[in-house]
């Protein structure tokens, strides 16, 4: 059986010439790049992001009062800029990740906003721990210490961020909550008040 499949591959490709192969091949790289990477692409807009109803109910109703989707100057953050790298490596490792939430979106995890409540805390933590390891790395795309002008911030600001940058911190540890409600902390800090940024 072994011998027959070889010699029926063998006389298939004595039909084709090498060059005829490599152009077959090269095509179809072509074709698979570029359908995986418009599937790359358009799983990264803020449509499809808000294309199920746990999303577009709860967090992006809550962003859409945020300063990261309405500003004087025009300039809109959105779901994939936040939480999907700009990097190729990073994006990929992003997206093999999501296949998680695809999982849970298929067990009804959060599908209503009593679930998503029970879970804000946990699924907000998961995203800050993400943050604060790769530096907030999202934030930076936009927001960067070096290039700040301390002078044209108010002096809270001025001060807090002169201090973080000197401390090394990142912008997750003093923003949470900056473009959703926070979660319930006083699980894990019983002086926190409910919301509290």
């Amino acid at each position: 059986m072994f011998k027959s499949s070889y010699l029926w591959f063998r006389s298939f490709l004595g039909r084709f010439s090498v060059i005829t192969i490599a152009i077959g091949a090269f095509i179809f790289g072509i074709m698979f790049w570029g359908g995986f990477n418009w599937a790359m692409e358009a799983t990264n807009t803020e449509t499809f992001c808000i294309s199920c109803h746990e999303m577009e109910e709860n967090v992006y109703r809550e962003y859409k009062n945020t300063i990261h989707y309405s500003n004087r100057t025009g300039v809109r953050a959105t779901c994939p800029d936040c939480h999907v790298p700009k990097e190729w490596h990073h994006k990929i490792v992003r997206k093999i990740r999501a296949s998680n939430e695809l999982l849970h979106k298929a067990l009804g995890s959060i599908d209503t906003p009593e679930k998503f409540e029970a879970k804000r805390l946990e699924l907000a933590t998961h995203v800050w721990d993400a943050m604060k390891k790769t530096d907030s790395r999202e934030c930076r795309n936009c927001h960067d210490f070096k290039s700040m002008d301390y002078m044209a911030q108010g002096r809270r600001a001025r001060d807090r961020h002169i201090v973080a940058f000197e401390e090394g911190q990142t912008c997750i540890d003093c923003h949470k909550g900056v473009a959703h409600s926070l979660p319930d902390m006083r699980s894990v800090d019983p002086s926190a008040a409910v919301g509290e940024r």
